[in-house]
């Protein structure tokens, strides 16, 4: 239980410290990386879900035995994004370096497996 406090908590943390400055970025990633984001509702859409999601770690990392059920929605928001990148980087629609930061996100997915797992054996 203890790893899967950290684990959630961790991810919890970094993900809003990662994706809080995006709701104050939008030109400049359209800049860094064109064409201009010309739909900002897709943009701030997925940043709005993603800090929810944060939350969600945040929420679980409290009582893991408790929130055990939603690890695999984690599991999912982690390794479906990770994927989607992949598909992209292959269609040469993703850039190396975003494809390169997704490891995070791939990284973190295993440390959910791993918490879900060991969570599992843990006596309430």
């Amino acid at each position: 239980m203890r790893f899967g406090k950290i684990v959630f908590t961790v991810a919890g943390i970094w993900g809003l410290l990662v994706l809080t400055p995006l709701f104050f970025t939008e030109h400049k990633f359209g800049q860094d990386y064109p064409p201009a984001i010309t739909h900002p509702e897709f943009f701030y859409g997925f940043v709005c879900v993603a800090v929810a999601w944060q939350v969600a770690f945040l929420i679980i990392g409290r009582d893991p035995v408790r929130y055990r059920p939603l690890m695999i929605a984690c599991m999912m928001e982690k390794f479906l994004f990770v994927i989607a990148c992949i598909v992209l980087y292959l269609q040469g629609r993703l850039t190396g370096p975003i494809l390169g930061g997704s490891a995070a996100d791939f990284l973190l997915g295993i440390l959910f497996v791993v918490a879900y797992l060991k969570t599992g054996t843990t006596t309430a």
